[in-house]
């Protein structure tokens, strides 16, 4: 990224996480936890990966995987071990290393999201899962965007399309196990209605203020190769020359021994 775009996507990132302060924004955060404890809480693993804006956000710290790891565009002062600095376009991990990607509004705020969905599912182990979030443009929240002036906290993301977003985990390999939106609140900074929606599951009309897609890494098995096929051996008759058949040989083998017969008895 070049330095004016760098300086941009850091401001957005520090917005967006100052906005997750405010009433609303710890209302969607908690609803956010809910919906991905109850969506990893069958998963096990080795490693939990969360790609995202901050390492003060947290999410699915309920689930039964051996490392969790958070990864941040920048670095803080006094963060914990288990934090590392790096672009999500980028990540400094091997190849089929995680068995859980967690995606907290990472493309929303990505200058390339489609790399971010390329970089996760390579770090991304075979069966493995990835719990992407983002912002839904078609909602309340999506109109709010479309008519905000500033670009401050969640108005600064680009709310791509749901639909998009599952035709890429597909073209990436993904099998999509569970898709839906969450959290219709109403986007204005005030307590009524936030209690209603916090501990809800799900939302059953498509017009939720983020959604949360639960995809799984496909593995397609090898075909083996195919056997070639070899002539059959047959087994050499006594008297023949080896051909496979027993009438030339049998012919000339008997003209051979008429000839040595007339050898050992001229005619007279």
């Amino acid at each position: 990224m070049t330095g004016s775009l760098d300086n941009e996507y850091k401001a957005r990132h520090e917005s967006f996480e100052r906005w997750f302060q405010s009433s609303l924004g710890r209302a969607m955060l908690a609803n956010q936890r809910h919906v991905l404890d109850q969506a990893t809480a069958p998963l096990t693993g080795a490693r939990q990966l969360q790609v995202g804006l901050s390492h003060r956000l947290p999410l699915a710290s309920g689930s039964d995987f051996v490392q969790k790891i958070i990864t941040t565009p920048g670095w803080h002062a006094h963060m914990p071990d288990s934090v590392a600095v790096a672009d999500a376009d980028e990540l400094p991990f091997p190849g089929d290393s995680m068995d859980l990607v967690i995606l907290h509004h990472t493309a929303d705020f990505s200058p390339d999201p489609h790399q971010v969905l390329r970089e996760s599912a390579r770090v991304l182990r075979g069966e493995g899962k990835i719990a992407l979030i983002g912002f839904n443009p078609v909602s309340l929240w999506g109109l709010r965007k479309l008519v905000s002036r500033h670009h401050e906290g969640p108005w600064g993301g680009r709310f791509l399309f749901r639909k998009r977003m599952e035709d890429w985990l597909r073209l990436l390999g993904f099998q999509i196990d569970d898709s839906a939106t969450h959290f219709c609140a109403l986007p204005l900074q005030n307590n009524r209605g936030h209690r209603r929606t916090r501990q809800r599951n799900r939302d059953w009309l498509p017009i939720g203020a983020y959604y949360c897609i639960l995809a799984r890494k496909r593995v397609v098995g090898r075909v083996p190769p195919r056997a070639r096929w070899q002539k059959a051996k047959v087994m050499p008759i006594p008297g023949t020359l080896g051909a496979p058949g027993g009438c030339a040989s049998r012919s000339g083998t008997m003209s051979n021994n008429r000839k040595q017969q007339e050898k050992q008895w001229p005619a007279r």
